[in-house]
């Protein structure tokens, strides 16, 4: 017997404390659940937005978001948090790590999570997969990298740590100083908006960060039509990366798609792209979900 799920349910609340739109989620789904047979549930996708910490939301991508869980059978949860004003005044301040300590309660609600209702569990949530664009690369960076030195709330429990089992990265923003030297003007316009006045960013800046847990897998994307965030930033995270997990991790470190030429936007919405992380989904998921799809 098959349960034919609908294709998506909207503005699921994952938040105790706060109950507005900025800490909803959607979840998109186009595979039949088999009742009884937990070992089949899919892992889970969550594409994080970008939007430079100041704009976006997850209605957004919500075609970008039925695109992957067609490509990939999985489901897709796609979350909101909230924003930097982009005119900031002393009385709504919004500054990092704000953004990530959102996604980071998304994150832990979702390994508990009991699916929609009436349904049950729609994914297995100790197969998590997360996707990055632009500036939630950094933000997904500065939770599943150490930067607790800086940003101690932004410390995930352990139960995270082991469910995440990859992690891709779309014209990521990593090194804010070095984004700064190709990109001035960014500092007025979203910069000092989401981190605050600064001389330096270098401390708040993922290539500072140390490993937390070695055995995520890490793919970086980056197009070279991309006119908003250079290859600069994915080159210097790979070369970190590749730094922190040495010989032993071999294989861990990717960085794909350097054949893209859409821009900042098109990349992640490209046939390319969504081929690319359907592949390095499946080439990391455990041969126990394979043999029961």
């Amino acid at each position: 017997m098959e349960l034919h799920l609908k294709e998506q349910f909207l503005d699921i609340s994952y938040s105790q404390v706060h109950s507005d739109v900025y800490h909803q989620f959607d979840i998109y789904l186009t595979r039949p659940v088999h009742p009884h047979q937990p070992l089949s549930l899919p892992p889970l996708i969550c594409f994080v937005h970008g939007g430079a910490w100041i704009s976006q939301d997850k209605k957004e991508h919500a075609d970008l978001a039925r695109d992957l869980a067609t490509r990939t059978k999985y489901p897709v949860v796609v979350p909101n948090y909230r924003l930097s004003p982009r005119e900031p005044t002393e009385h709504n301040l919004f500054h990092h790590p704000g953004h990530a300590s959102d996604i980071l309660e998304c994150l832990t609600f979702l390994l508990t999570w009991e699916g929609p209702l009436g349904l049950g569990s729609v994914y297995d949530p100790q197969q998590i997969y997360l996707i990055g664009h632009s500036c939630s690369a950094h933000i997904l960076s500065s939770i599943f990298l150490d930067s607790s030195s800086i940003t101690p709330s932004l410390t995930p429990p352990n139960l995270l740590l082991q469910s995440v089992k990859g992690i891709i990265l779309a014209q990521g923003i990593y090194d804010i100083d070095l984004l700064l030297s190709s990109f001035p003007n960014y500092r007025t316009w979203f910069i000092e908006p989401a981190f605050g006045k600064q001389d330096s960013y270098a401390p708040l800046s993922v290539t500072n960060c140390a490993m937390r847990e070695p055995n995520i897998s890490w793919c970086l994307v980056h197009s070279k039509g991309d006119p908003l965030v250079d290859t600069l930033q994915s080159n210097a995270m790979y070369n970190h990366l590749c730094r922190l997990v040495g010989e032993s991790g071999n294989g861990r470190i990717k960085y794909g798609g350097q054949d893209l030429l859409a821009n900042h936007y098109d990349v992640i919405k490209s046939d390319p792209f969504l081929t690319l992380v359907a592949n390095f989904i499946k080439d990391n998921t455990c041969s126990m979900y394979r043999i029961n799809m």
